[in-house]
């Protein structure tokens, strides 16, 4: 357009009332068109001058909004909008822009063609003063001054961030957690963001404006033109992401923004929170007295293009300025979407002339609003381009595209997402001759965008307000008392906004409260909490020890709720308590639950450490008896046999009987009391023992029923011990179980070795290849063959049981299931065997000649086991012969002893013979293993004989209940 009148510069600082002046000026003019950098912006500005002259005469003109009546007389739109209509007035807003990277080339153009019969306005930096100069002579400049002043109010951080900020993010995520954290801090935020539907920021700027939050939180969209009543600009950080790479703010974008500070008459103030560095001295004057270096050079893209063909037309956007104050920007969206069209064979195929190519290139300025892929963004264009070329977008296909994005659930990512997505659609539905009904489209997409802003403003504001705190920050400084109930539940609620809970006797916050609010919240809650204190106290010091319980960490439990926990007393068996009671409550509640709690545990104790608190307290016991006991209680009931044995080689046999009077077993590998290895004494005895050691965590009891437990190298040895099992190889097992299986292995040729029988494998539970890797833990070698497998005998697989291996132990459930299975199993076997051998002796009757044809023998692995103790380095013996003292363990009457240590058999035993247990004081046994000799009775002359094999009885042979399902299998044992 040819410049026809005044040409006008209104440069200066942010927050002079530019905009403002622009608004009246163009409204003295009876036409004009007005450029704004943001569709939020112009959408503000058409709001004043429709309020001003009515909509009949105002148009609103962006990428996604087109609003045109019938006698539009002022033209409102985004720069790139802007008509290219003759108007007596045009004014140019952020003229500035002109040296963006991205849009730049918009600006310059409209700063060099755009122009108004009667007057012309370019508002902005004073930045641009020698560049309008330079390529706008006629140019006139008006400099505009703050009305306040602009000062550094340094680093700050957000908790103690003034009412009536504004603090500035640059991505989507910061200002998100920036909103979460004021939300709990301050009560709540609004957020303003430029990718927001104008429906949604202006509603959330309304939250901000009308005084229900104090704080907002926004993108550096709020340097360009929205006026609002802010007294102090944050800075979050001082680089942003340009949409290419992550760049330095420049000084005279960080002044724009910190421009926003003050308004009118009042001053304002910047700074910086969070991760940002605090600013240098220079820079912070050149921001307060608006001190920014000249733009030199501006963005230029060339407006006069060649639409012969698709590479004419690139040809042409690449062309030079030709000019030394103007130079190309990087390479737009638009021109990088048609770069990639062009490669496509659909697009070559379609394009036959100038009109196709002018249509693509229409089609490639649609914006990438939804911003998934350059790739998807390109495929979706060419999908309409061919729709055009054709005649218009079909309906159905545009409907259920739009249909697709109208849903108004989700979360603030989701609505936000689709919000976008719908943008897309708007601004097709906005072009002229796309779409078949252009004013049922715009309707419908202008309807699902209102409805997706609406769902986004509520979501923002569920999100990021605390409707709650608004109301109690007001009463607060109104100076009003605020009322506190608790219900039933223990939920305190002040002036009918949740306050927290009442867990036990302490009062939880609600933690999304600020500091101050706490305070505040605490204070009404504990008025409404000191009656409810008394009345839990006396419900608690009257509820029955079935309510109570304790925690593997040693927590008190009254319920679910937590009470209290176990402190380290003067002994493993007195621990103390501490309760966990608020202060507010009182000392006397306090000392009631404390007093409660201890009794409790106290009780609990006694009940189930019951044998081993008669053992502490029997007088009767003296002498090594009583130290012994006293060791016993000490270990909590439970003593590994090889860390004692000289002090139990030392007690005699009134002092063993003395201590087994007390259910005290002596066991080849730990002396125990067996009643303290259930479950609910060993979960304690761990509480216990870490109490008094002083753990910060106490290790669990392996779960009850199992006979063997992984054994975990990090896990010391004392532990498995007081947990009631020893690690043996890979595995620990049940130190009960484990004495039941040393009495079997008592009777095993341990020297010449031995194989396992189904009375070990029952025992412990376990595989023949796992019972190989416990023999070893045991100090047996366990020998690998493989042998061809034996037919099946009529032989069950026999469950050692109580009554059958002579046993005083009561079977435990997992030992009778076993029982009851192994009997069932074999009968099974026994069954399908019978039947199948039925049909091959006949086979062999019939068909003699084939009975040599032998199938290979179906082999199977073994194991040898041998007693195989670790060196343990040079030891001086002790006793007589050079003996050393070995775990021996309660041995029924006629049991034989086993080898010595060095290896050596005893008078008249196999070299075989296994470690014993205990027998009385001074018995000697002849060669035969029977009682005399020496010191022990009546000897028989003469040394027997060594030529043939010799046999020995484990223990007297006891008859079993005939009735006994255990019998059954031992008479069908004793068929074989």
């Amino acid at each position: 357009m040819t410049t026809r009148g005044r040409i006008t510069a209104i440069l200066g600082p942010t927050n002079t009332g530019k905009t403002h002046y622009a608004i009246q000026r163009m409204l003295n003019h009876r036409s004009g068109v007005i450029g704004l950098p943001l569709r939020l912006l112009a959408r503000e500005v058409y709001d004043r001058i429709v309020a001003a002259r009515g909509p009949s005469v105002v148009a609103l003109v962006t990428g996604e909004e087109r609003i045109v009546p019938d006698r539009v007389q002022y033209w409102v739109a985004t720069t790139e909008a802007m008509p290219d209509i003759a108007t007596d007035f045009v004014a140019i807003d952020e003229i500035q822009l002109c040296a963006d990277p991205g849009r730049g080339h918009v600006f310059t153009d409209r700063l060099l063609h755009m122009r108004g019969t009667v007057e012309t306005l370019f508002l902005g930096s004073s930045t641009m003063r020698p560049t309008i100069a330079a390529l706008v002579p006629e140019t006139q400049f008006e400099r505009k001054e703050r009305f306040s002043t602009l000062s550094w109010a340094g680093s700050k951080k957000l908790s103690r961030m003034p009412p009536r900020s504004a603090i500035v993010g640059f991505s989507v995520d910061d200002v998100y957690a920036m909103a979460e954290l004021i939300r709990r801090q301050k009560g709540g935020c609004a957020v303003v963001m430029g990718a927001l539907s104008p429906r949604t920021r202006n509603a959330q700027v309304e939250m901000y404006q009308n005084g229900e939050v104090d704080y907002l939180v926004a993108t550096d969209a709020i340097g360009m033109g929205l006026n609002l009543d802010i007294k102090h600009v944050a800075f979050s950080a001082t680089h942003k992401f340009d949409g290419k790479r992550v760049r330095p703010l420049f000084p005279h974008e960080m002044g724009q923004i910190a421009g926003r500070a003050g308004r009118h008459t009042e001053s304002g103030t910047f700074g910086v929170t969070g991760e940002a560095e605090p600013l240098d001295e220079g820079l912070i004057d050149a921001l307060e007295n608006h001190r920014f270096a000249p733009i030199s050079r501006l963005v230029w893209r060339n407006g006069k293009l060649d639409f012969g063909s698709m590479d004419r037309l690139v040809e042409s956007l690449e062309t030079g300025p030709g000019h030394e104050l103007l130079a190309r920007g990087r390479e737009a969206d638009d021109v990088a979407t048609l770069k990639i069209l062009r490669d496509f064979p659909e697009i070559k195929d379609r394009i036959r002339g100038g009109k196709d190519v002018r249509l693509l290139w229409d089609v490639c300025r649609v914006p990438d609003f939804r911003g998934i892929s350059t790739m998807e963004h390109a495929t979706l264009l060419a999908r309409i381009f061919g729709f055009l070329q054709d005649g218009h977008i079909p309906a159905d296909w545009l409907g259920r595209a739009i249909e697709r994005i109208d849903r108004t659930a989700g979360d603030i990512d989701a609505i936000s997402k689709r919000l976008a997505y719908i943008r897309t659609w708007t601004y097709v539905a906005q072009r002229t001759g796309w779409v078949a009904d252009e004013k049922h489209w715009r309707g419908e997409t202008r309807a699902v965008e209102d409805r997706l802003s609406d769902a986004l403003h509520a979501a923002l504001t569920q999100r990021f307000v605390d409707r709650r705190t608004s109301v109690l920050l007001r009463r607060l400084k109104q100076k009003e008392s605020l009322v506190a109930e608790v219900n039933d539940k223990g939920e305190v609620t002040v002036e009918g906004e949740f306050a927290g809970r009442l867990e036990g006797f302490r009062f939880r916050p609600d933690q999304t409260a600020s500091a101050d609010e706490a305070r505040m919240l605490s204070r009404a809650s504990y008025d409404a909490l000191k009656p409810e204190f008394h009345l839990r106290a006396d419900r608690f010091y009257n509820a029955p020890d079935t309510e109570m319980d304790y925690t593997e960490q040693g927590g008190l439990m009254w319920g679910s709720q937590a009470v209290g926990k176990l402190v380290k007393g003067a002994d493993p068996l007195h621990p103390g308590v501490e309760v966990f009671v608020d202060e507010e409550a009182g000392p006397e509640i306090a000392d009631k639950v404390r007093r409660r709690a201890q009794h409790f545990i106290d009780r609990k104790i006694a009940a189930l450490y019951e044998p081993l608190l008669t053992l502490q307290k029997d007088e009767a016991l003296t002498g090594l008896a009583r130290g012994f006991a006293f060791r016993l209680v000490e270990a909590l009931g439970i003593l590994p046999r090889d860390g004692i044995a000289a002090e139990v080689k030392e007690l005699d046999q009134e002092s063993r009987g003395m201590l087994r009077k007390h259910g005290v077993r002596f066991g080849q590998f730990t002396i125990f009391l067996p009643a303290l290895l259930k479950p609910a004494p060993t979960r304690l005895r761990l509480v216990l023992w870490s109490l008094h050691e002083g753990l910060s965590e106490f290790p669990e009891s392996p779960p009850p029923g199992l006979v063997t437990i992984p054994h975990l190298p990090v896990v010391p040895d004392q532990v498995y011990a007081l947990s009631g099992y020893r690690p043996a190889g890979d595995r620990a097992i049940r130190i009960d179980m484990l004495e039941r299986l040393a009495d079997l292995l008592r009777a095993q040729d341990t020297r010449g070795g031995f194989e396992a029988n189904p009375d070990m494998l029952s025992i412990t539970g376990m595989t023949l290849e796992q019972f190989s890797g416990l023999m070893q833990g045991l100090g047996y070698s366990a020998d690998k063959g493989e042998r061809a497998k034996v037919k099946a005998t009529e032989t069950p697989a026999v469950v050692s049981t109580p009554e059958a291996d002579g046993s005083d132990a009561p079977m435990t459930e997992e030992e009778s299931v076993l029982a009851a299975e192994t009997r069932a199993k074999w009968e099974a076997e026994q069954a399908e065997k019978r039947k199948a051998d039925a049909p091959e002796a006949d086979a062999v009757d019939a068909e003699p000649e084939t009975a040599a044809e032998v199938a290979p023998p179906e082999m199977e692995v073994f194991y040898t086991f041998k007693w195989a103790p670790k060196p343990r380095g040079n030891r001086r013996p002790q006793g007589d012969r050079g003996q050393t003292e070995r775990p021996q363990g309660d041995r029924p009457q006629g049991q034989r002893r086993g080898p010595r240590r060095d290896g050596v058999p005893r008078d008249g035993q196999s070299k075989d013979a296994a470690p014993a247990g205990d027998r009385p004081q001074g018995e000697r046994r002849d060669r035969n293993g029977k009682p005399g000799g020496k010191f022990g009775g009546p000897k028989k002359g003469g040394k027997p004989s060594h030529q043939g094999p010799q046999t020995f009885s484990s223990r007297p042979e006891k008859k079993a209940d005939p009735d006994s399902p255990f019998a059954i299998l031992a008479q069908l044992k004793d068929k074989t």
